[in-house]
Formats: structure tokens, sequence, C-alpha cells
């Protein structure tokens, strides 16, 4: 059975930062792409950052600079630092574990960025 559990949501001031954590269990979690999305009220999920399991990265333009994803195969684990953060950063965070298009969502995680 695959799980996919996300922890480290938050409350926190813009220019803070956060540490979200994706626990994966029941998967091969080294040759899977792994990746954060998010979504914001009334908005669509977006892409927030995707590593592959050759640890190649991509980001969104939007976090660029700010957020650092990172995986430990392990502990089957993946990671998001996010730093610098903004009142638009505030959304549902969500781990994806991707391989041969077959995805699995965890439940996700709220971060609010808010003065």
């Amino acid at each position: 059975q695959v799980q996919v559990v996300e922890s480290g949501g938050g409350s926190v001031q813009p220019g803070g930062s956060l540490r979200l954590s994706c626990a994966a269990s029941g998967i091969i979690f080294s040759a899977y792409t792994m990746a954060w999305y998010r979504q914001a009220p009334g908005k669509q999920r977006e892409l927030v950052a995707r590593i592959f399991s050759d640890d190649s990265i991509v980001y969104a333009d939007s976090v660029k600079g700010r957020f650092t994803i990172s995986r430990d195969n392990a502990k089957n684990m993946l990671y998001l630092q996010m730093n610098s953060l903004e009142p638009e950063d505030t959304a549902v965070y969500y781990c994806d574990a991707n391989r041969f298009s077959i995805s699995y969502w965890g439940q996700g995680t709220q971060v609010t960025v808010s003065s």
C-alpha cells in the first residue's frame, strides 16, 4: 500500500522560512520522480519544484532562488526548504510521487504567510 504524507506546514510572517517534509512508503522511492505542488484558494494546482531520480531539478520561476527541493533516498523522504516567504506563497502544498505517469498524492499541508 502506497502512502505519501506531508508535514511541516504552518503560519509564518513574510520573509520567514519553513521546511516541508514528505514521507513516502510502499514504493521504490529512489526510482520515483518526486515533486511539490501547491494550490491556493480559487486557483489551479501548480508545480512548485520537481526532482528526478537522477537528482536533476526543476523549479517554478516564482520560487527560484527562494525554495530548495531535496530528497533522501535512504529515508524515503522529500523536502522543500522555503525561504523569503511571501503572502503569494500561501497555499496547500502537496507531495507527488510519480513513475510511469502514475501519481500518488499526499493529503496536503497548509502554508500561510501573513503579517
